[in-house]
């Protein structure tokens, strides 16, 4: 199928999502993903999995979180960027896209990867009733008990922390002082799917293997050999499942 692609900016809180929207030339409003990158990422980061979901009808949005990554224009310093504020751009994006006359709003499905993960996996358990589904790639549900044993006391915590090129603000690390994932993402009651390599070395996949104990409905996949920031090989399986995922979650809806 036949799919357009547009620049869609989203203005919220006196900054701008900016990302990309593909929309398949269907005459009817399409399911949608909303795709969220990891830690100092960007929008293309998805952008071949999203080209195939459009080739097989299903729109998808792609963007910059503001302050998350060195790689692109925004309006939020990568040292003011926490994971509240991520949660505040997702949302954003998912309310502007419920709103889209292309997009059915009850068939917005989440993506997230590694830090991108986490966030679609917060937001999701808040919004549970406007996300169809929620995808995980190695969600990095391990990144407020990583940084609490670099810093176990407040006042270990510098002013700034640079962390593979990007520099983090104080408050990046106040905002997950507390922040513990499992007490609050079961609270989603949607399908989700969970991938994880065996061999990651940056989020082990014991994180992944606790979420699918504590979500309602999970399926995890176990990808042997692969680690954080699958092979081209692997992120082709992981477009497949995907779509194979997506089509038994809304099959109901559909019949």
């Amino acid at each position: 199928m036949k799919y357009r692609t547009f620049s869609f900016p989203i203005p919220h809180r006196g900054r701008i999502v900016n990302g990309t929207l593909r929309l398949p030339d269907a005459g009817s409003p399409a399911p949608a993903v909303i795709f969220s990158h990891g830690y100092n990422g960007s929008a293309d980061d998805f952008a071949p999995v999203a080209e195939v979901l459009a080739e097989r009808g299903i729109a998808s949005y792609c963007f910059d979180f503001c302050g998350g990554s060195v790689h692109a224009q925004d309006t939020l310093s990568t040292a003011d960027m926490t994971i509240g504020t991520q949660m505040q751009d997702l949302e954003a994006a998912l309310d502007r896209i419920k709103e889209h006359e292309r997009i059915r709003k009850d068939e917005i499905f989440f993506f997230g990867g590694s830090q991108g993960g986490l966030v679609s996996a917060l937001v999701a358990a808040e919004r549970s009733a406007d996300v169809a589904g929620l995808a995980l790639l190695f969600p990095a549900l391990c990144i407020a008990d990583n940084w609490r044993k670099r810093y176990p006391a407040e006042t270990d915590i510098p002013d700034e922390t640079e962390l593979w090129g990007m520099k983090l603000g104080r408050k990046f690390f106040l905002d997950i002082r507390t922040l513990d994932p499992f007490s609050r993402i079961g609270s989603y009651g949607g399908r989700v799917l969970l991938l994880h390599g065996d061999e990651d070395d940056v989020v082990p996949l014991s994180y992944s293997r606790r979420a699918e104990t504590i979500y309602p409905n999970a399926e995890l996949v176990v990808y042997r050999g692969e680690r954080h920031g699958f092979t081209e090989s692997g992120m082709r399986d992981v477009t497949r499942r995907l779509l194979e995922w997506m089509e038994r979650v809304l099959a109901p809806a559909e019949s």
